[in-house]
């Protein structure tokens, strides 16, 4: 596999973690609350990366990293509010439909073109995430789900704008404005509804910021290492991990269709992160006849 399909991979187990913990978590805490201590401590661990690996933060593109920082904070805002309402398998299904969106803005915003194998690829990805949505059997039309969606649209300009900021700024430093935006912006939110959490509670809001700032810190590297739209399509391979979660914690059996679509987005991932290997044989083998 390509770096950046590897990463993404990487960031999307990694995620999936996450999000085990926070439904875990969300039975007493509010989901703003739990965006907070997420946020803050991850914001102390990067900066404290930054300062051991000297890396400056940007005196040039402030408004555009925190452009990046909103977009961040109200697709985690969002998300979070999803997963404390929702079953864990819809929310992260919902928050899956952000390549969509993506496509779109990483065209109109920045004039990237789409790989001529996601053509084939692409087919297959909807295939299985339809057969893992199951739209006929999917009742939670409400507002939650109508959230989930719009933390997906979220997730798409952040990774957009990652995209773009990736090119001007260190990794660290997208990540930072990121989690200390998304902490300020939580803390109004959580203000009147604040609980105080358990030990046990504490120790998982502690290993939900560590574990998120490792899952965004492979995202936002595969994001500097390949095509936004790739790397979203790949992010899909997620689904597969929360579905797998939910079975070893909350009993959720997937059926054949889930298995038979988890298949389909492994394959797909697989194939699409083989994209330029297979693009070079080609333009080989067409050399060769010539």
């Amino acid at each position: 596999m390509t770096n950046g399909v590897w990463l993404a991979v990487l960031s999307s187990f990694v995620f999936s973690i996450m999000n085990a913990l926070v439904k875990a978590v969300s039975l007493n805490i509010p989901y703003s609350e739990t965006v907070f201590f997420r946020s803050l401590i991850g914001t102390i661990i990067i900066f404290i990366i930054m300062k051991h690996k000297k890396v400056d933060f940007s005196k040039t593109g402030i408004p555009m990293l925190a452009v990046r920082g909103i977009f961040g904070a109200l697709y985690l805002l969002a998300y979070f509010y999803t997963i404390s309402k929702m079953p864990l398998a819809d929310a992260s299904i919902l928050a899956h439909l952000s390549p969509f969106f993506a496509v779109f803005l990483a065209g109109v915003c920045l004039k990237e073109k789409v790989p001529r194998t996601l053509i084939y690829v692409l087919p297959a990805v909807l295939l299985g995430a339809l057969m893992l949505i199951k739209p006929q059997e999917f009742s939670s039309y409400s507002m939650y789900a109508f959230v989930g969606v719009i933390s997906a649209f979220f997730a798409a300009c952040a990774a957009t704008s990652i995209r773009f900021l990736s090119k001007r700024h260190h990794a660290y430093e997208i990540v930072f404005y990121f989690l200390a935006t998304a902490t300020v912006v939580s803390i109004p939110l959580m203000w009147n509804d604040f609980v105080i959490p358990s030990p046990l509670e504490i120790f998982y809001l502690i290993c939900i910021g560590v574990v998120s700032l490792i899952g965004q810190l492979f995202l936002t590297s595969a994001f500097t290492h390949e095509n936004v739209v790739v790397v979203e399509i790949t992010r899909y391979i997620g689904i597969v991990f929360n579905a797998f979660w939910g079975f070893l914690f909350w009993i959720e059996i997937p059926d054949g269709k889930t298995v038979i679509g988890g298949i389909l987005i492994i394959a797909s991932c697989i194939f699409l992160s083989r994209r330029k290997e297979l693009e070079a044989r080609v333009k080989e083998l067409k050399l060769k006849k010539a």
